[in-house]
C-alpha cells in the first residue's frame, strides 16, 4: 500500500445507500435509530449543517420503506425489523438547483412529480402543483394499499440560495408553503414524512400550513443520527486513523488528537455526544492529510456580512455567545442577529447547557472552523481579497521565530496603513476586532494564550524558545509606555517566568489619525 492509495473505500461524496452498500464502501451504520423514528406515523423535522450526511440517511429510509431487505444485511436494523413492508416513497430534492430565477424552481419541482407521476399516474384535472401533489398521494396510497412515505430532503435550498433577491424569495416562500400545505390535508394518506434542511423551520412561514411537525434537531436520541461519533471514529476508522499518523509521521494517539481538534466539537443537543463533521474526516483519510475540506466546500458569504453589518464583538464567538432555546429556532432572513443561523449552519454549536436560565453557551465547534471562518472574516474587515491573509501571516510568524521586532513592526505598520481611506471612520472596536482576527489566525500555527490569573493580555504567543506579550493602546494620546506598563502591572508575564523562555513584551499605540501603529516599545526578558 503506497501512501497515495486509501486504504479501504471510502464513500467520498456517494449519498445513495443502494450504491454505497453494493459497492462494499465502508458504511457507519445509522440504522439502529430507525425503529424510533418511524414508530408512529409523525411528521418529523431535521436540521443539520451542509456535508453532514442528511441526505445519505434520507436515502437510506427510502431503501428501508421500500422493503431492501438484501441492502441492510448485517446492518443493526436487521435485527429488529421482521416484516419489510414496501410503502410507495417520494423522495423530494430540492438540492440540485442555484434557484436563480421562478423557472429554476418550478424545474425542479416539476421533475420530483413527473417522476412520482410515471409510477402513480396523474390526473389531468389537477393543473397546479399542489393539486398534483395531492392527488399523487392519494393515488399512490389506493393504488398500492399502504401509506405514503415523503421525505423532502434539503427543503430550504430555495430559501436560502435567493436571500438575496426579496422578490423571488417571497414567490418562492409562497410556492413551498402551498406545496408542503398538501401534507396536512392528506394526513391519512401517509405513512411517514420527514423533512431534512440547514435552517429550522419553526420561524420560515412555509410551514405555517403543516404546524404538526416534531422537531428532531436538539432531541437528545437523535443527536448522532448524522455525523460520526467519537466511539465510532475509534472502533471503525482503525485502518484509516493508522494510515494517516504513518502518512504525517504522528503516532495512533497523536493523530486521534489531532482528528479531535480538527473535526469534532458539534453538539446539537443538551446531552449530545461529541460528532465529528464526516465529511471532513473521510476527506482527511482519503488524502491522508489534514485540510479544511468542509469549510471549502461552501463560503458563508451572506454570515460574513451579518456579522459585519451588526458590529458583532468576534471574540465572543470563542464559547462566550449565549443564546435561549427560544432564540436557537428563530431564524428570519431580515433579522440582524447572526447568531442563530452560525449555529444552524455549523459554525457555532453548542458547548454547554444551562438548565436554570434554558440557556444555551455557544462557541466554535473545532479548529477547522474557527480558523476558516476567521480567514473569511479577515478580508472583509480590510477590504483586501481572500486567500491574501495567508502569505501576510506567514511573514508575522516568520519575524516572531527570528525576533526580527523591527520588521514585525513594519509589517504590522504598514497594514493598518494599506486600509483604504474609506474605512478611516470606523471605530475603536473595528480595529481591535482586526487585531483580534490578525493574532487569532497566527495561532493556527504557533500556540496562542489569552489568559492570565491577574487578567486578559490582547495577546500572548509561544513560538519555540519565545512568549510574545502584546498589548495595546487604541484611544487618543495612549502611549506604548501605557502599553508596557499595563503588562508588567497586570503580570501578565507571571505564568512565563518559570518556563525558561525569553519573555519578549510589546507596547503598542494606535493612532486615531493616521489609522495606523504611532509607537511601539519592547522589553525582552532572558
Amino acid at each position: 500500500m503506497t501512501a497515495t492509495q486509501p486504504t479501504r473505500r471510502l464513500p467520498l461524496g456517494i449519498q445513495d445507500f443502494a450504491k454505497l452498500r453494493e459497492e462494499k464502501l465502508v458504511y457507519v451504520d445509522k440504522t439502529g435509530f430507525i425503529p424510533e423514528l418511524t414508530a408512529v406515523s409523525s411528521p418529523y423535522f431535521l436540521s443539520r449543517p451542509r456535508r453532514f450526511g442528511k441526505s445519505l440517511f434520507m436515502s437510506t429510509l427510502k431503501y428501508y420503506f421500500e422493503g431492501r431487505k438484501d441492502l441492510f444485511e448485517g446492518l443493526a436494523i436487521a435485527e429488529v425489523e421482521k416484516d419489510w413492508t414496501k410503502y410507495p416513497v417520494f423522495h423530494l430534492d430540492f438540492n440540485a438547483a442555484s434557484y436563480e430565477d421562478m423557472d429554476s424552481f418550478n424545474v425542479i419541482v416539476e421533475r420530483n412529480l413527473r417522476r412520482i407521476e410515471k409510477i402513480w399516474g396523474r390526473d389531468e384535472a389537477e393543473k397546479d402543483f399542489p393539486d398534483r401533489f395531492a392527488g399523487a398521494i392519494e393515488r399512490a396510497c389506493e393504488q398500492s394499499g399502504k401509506g405514503v412515505v415523503v421525505l423532502v430532503d434539503e427543503y430550504d435550498k430555495p430559501l436560502l440560495n435567493t436571500r438575496t433577491k426579496p422578490d423571488l424569495h417571497e414567490r418562492i416562500k409562497a410556492a413551498l408553503k402551498g406545496f408542503y400545505g398538501v401534507l396536512k390535508s392528506t394526513d391519512q394518506y401517509l405513512r411517514f414524512v420527514l423533512f431534512t434542511g440547514v435552517t429550522k423551520f419553526s420561524k420560515v412561514s412555509v410551514f405555517s400550513d403543516l404546524n404538526n411537525l416534531t422537531d428532531l434537531s436538539t432531541v437528545n436520541y437523535f443527536s448522532a443520527v448524522c455525523g460520526i461519533t467519537e466511539q465510532e471514529l475509534l472502533t471503525q476508522f482503525k485502518p484509516e486513523i493508522q494510515a494517516l499518523g504513518e502518512a504525517q509521521n504522528l503516532t495512533y494517539n497523536q493523530t486521534v488528537a489531532k482528528l479531535k481538534k480538527l473535526y469534532d466539537g458539534y453538539h446539537f443537543a443538551e446531552k449530545s455526544e461529541d460528532i465529528y463533521n464526516p465529511w471532513s474526516l473521510l476527506n482527511s483519510f482519503y488524502k491522508k492529510q489534514f485540510t479544511y475540506e468542509w469549510f471549502r466546500s461552501g463560503t458563508p458569504t451572506m454570515l460574513v456580512e451579518m456579522l459585519k453589518s451588526a458590529d458583532y464583538d468576534l471574540p465572543n464567538l470563542e464559547e462566550n455567545v449565549f443564546i435561549t432555546t427560544q432564540e436557537i429556532d428563530d431564524f428570519r432572513l431580515d433579522s440582524p442577529y447572526p447568531i442563530p443561523l452560525l449555529y444552524q449552519t455549523g459554525y457555532l454549536t453548542i458547548k454547554k447547557f444551562d438548565t436554570i436560565l434554558n440557556t444555551y453557551n455557544m462557541g466554535f465547534p473545532n479548529e477547522e472552523v474557527k480558523y476558516g471562518f476567521l480567514n473569511e472574516l479577515l478580508p472583509v474587515y480590510i477590504s483586501k481579497p481572500k486567500g491574501w491573509s495567508s502569505s501576510w501571516i506567514a511573514t508575522i510568524i516568520r519575524d516572531m521565530y527570528n525576533e526580527d521586532l523591527e520588521d514585525l513592526m513594519l509589517q504590522l505598520t504598514s497594514f493598518f496603513a494599506d486600509i483604504p481611506y474609506v474605512l478611516e471612520n470606523k471605530t475603536e472596536k473595528h480595529f481591535q476586532t482586526i487585531f483580534y482576527l490578525v493574532f487569532t489566525l497566527v495561532g493556527q500555527i504557533v500556540k496562542v494564550e489569552k489568559y492570565s490569573s491577574a487578567g486578559r493580555a490582547d495577546a500572548v504567543m509561544e513560538v519555540k524558545d519565545k512568549v510574545y506579550i502584546f498589548e495595546f493602546k487604541l484611544t487618543d494620546n495612549a502611549t506604548a509606555e501605557e502599553a508596557l506598563q499595563q503588562i508588567e502591572e497586570s503580570g501578565y508575564a507571571t505564568p512565563y517566568l518559570a518556563s525558561g523562555k525569553k519573555i519578549i513584551k510589546i507596547g503598542i499605540a494606535f493612532d486615531n489619525k493616521t489609522r495606523t501603529i504611532g509607537e511601539w516599545r519592547s522589553v525582552v526578558n532572558c
